[in-house]
């Protein structure tokens, strides 16, 4: 069995999610090998009716790499999040969705965080559940808290404390979370203003969202994808993925929209996480599977941009099992789907385009082939007439002396992923009229560009 300190060294600076694996794989004299099934699990409703709730921060659910499963035993998560919208009341969802055994939530607070795993006991809220301190989830379960009255920033660090007194492992999570959250010594430690510290953890185990009841008019746009909504290569701990950037210049302007992050490292639109190997499940399900609940199902959602294809081209030949192809007839029916989702429930929708991707570090990810590919599909994006709106990521993003790979101004090291200033520049490309004019209206009555 591979040990967690093993296939996951602790982070070095600057270094993506995928340099992780890489440096690990290298260190154990792995083979990077993916194969096998997809898991398929039914997700609960995750909106429950109420006017005036969107979610203002979302994590999608994920089963954890193989051989990385954490326990906890009589122990206290504070959770690190950082808030879009702000809003007069709050509620969370936590998820059992990829446990086998029901999960018990002892006690569950929710606060503004000061620093570090620190909070302001002065904005600290008791959390219930049908009106109980505690709830048993059962397994492949999602629940919500009660709603409660707290003021919630937009913007601000919250933390969210969960206490589990029973042993369990933390089989639902969020792998990615460019956040430091914190596990406590033993006991129930949801209350505690200066948290006692027992270790520190970069992912976010059950907490899959939290509501405001914000103020009319607003709403929540969707960022879904693959690792470049996810953020990988963006610094630790200062909210600086392309999302956080577009929350904040809508906060700047007065708006007060909600900016979620449904990105998933590894995920692919048209096939789930291959299964077996390094990564086994924990890359999600395929983007098409997992739209309705990440993105329709979002409290308060009316626009989603879409930013996902890479990990189709960049996986084949190697990362997946023997005959599995992808060409770009078959992306470009995958964008339709979503399209068509998106417009059945009303929703407006913004495409990307595919950023290049020139001697990824990845071994195979990259190679002259998948870079016609990736040009078709961009071109029929940018003229195909079927999103509302094109946010050119490739254009922004490539070196425009040699295009099939990024600005190095804007390579976060593995050639692949953007860095910080990478995201500001697309997150700053959208016009943010854009948005006003796809809320609420007819979706295919506006301009593309």
């Amino acid at each position: 069995m591979i040990r967690l300190t093993e296939l996951l060294p602790m982070r070095q600076a600057g270094e993506t999610f995928y340099g992780r694996v890489l440096r690990a794989l290298k260190r154990l004299a792995l083979v990077l090998l993916v194969v096998g099934p997809t898991v398929g699990v039914a997700s609960a409703d995750a909106s429950l009716p109420g006017a005036g709730w969107i979610s203002t921060w979302v994590a999608v659910p994920q089963p954890p790499l193989p051989g990385s499963l954490d326990h906890y035993q009589d122990q206290s998560l504070r959770l690190i999040v950082h808030a879009s919208a702000g809003g007069s009341q709050v509620r969370i969802r936590l998820s059992n969705l990829y446990g086998d055994a029901p999960l018990t939530i002892g006690a569950a607070h929710i606060a503004r965080r000061t620093s570090g795993a620190d909070i302001d006991p002065a904005h600290d809220l008791v959390l219930t559940f049908g009106g109980r301190t505690s709830v048993v989830i059962p397994a492949h379960a999602t629940v919500l808290s009660d709603p409660a009255r707290m003021e919630i920033p937009a913007l601000a660090d919250l933390s969210v404390s969960l206490y589990l007194p029973k042993g369990v492992a933390a089989s639902t999570v969020h792998i990615l979370a460019q956040q430091i959250s914190y596990v406590s010594r033993p006991g129930d430690a949801t209350a505690a203003a200066k948290f006692p510290v027992a270790r520190r953890i970069d992912m976010w185990p059950f907490l899959t969202g939290v509501d405001v009841v914000a103020t009319p008019g607003a709403f929540a746009v969707v960022a879904f994808g693959d690792s470049t909504v996810d953020g990988d290569g963006s610094t630790a701990d200062a909210n600086r993925r392309w999302p956080d950037v577009l929350a904040a210049r809508l906060q700047q302007t007065g708006r007060n929209v909600a900016v979620l992050n449904a990105g998933l490292i590894g995920n692919r639109l048209l096939h789930g996480s291959p299964g077996g190997g390094t990564f086994g499940t924990a890359l999600g399900e395929a983007g098409l599977a997992r739209f309705s609940r990440d993105v329709l199902d979002q409290a308060g959602a009316k626009l989603v941009i879409v930013r996902i294809g890479s990990n189709d081209l960049g996986f084949l030949h190697g990362l997946v099992p023997s005959g599995e192809s992808v060409d770009a007839h078959d992306l470009i029916a995958g964008y339709r789907q979503l399209v068509r989702l998106a417009h059945q429930h009303g929703m407006g929708i913004i495409g990307t385009t595919i950023p290049p991707f020139e001697n990824a570090a990845i071994p195979g990810y990259s190679t002259p082939a998948k870079d016609v590919i990736r040009r078709q599909v961009n071109t029929w994006i940018r003229q195909g007439g079927e999103f509302d709106a094109v946010l050119d990521f490739d254009h922004i993003l490539r070196d425009p002396s040699h295009p099939a790979r990024l600005l190095p101004a804007y390579d976060s090291g593995d050639h692949l992923h953007p860095n910080d200033a990478g995201y500001r520049a697309v997150a700053s490309a959208l016009p943010l009229e854009t948005l006003d004019k796809l809320n609420g209206g007819s979706p295919k009555a506006m301009p593309h560009g």
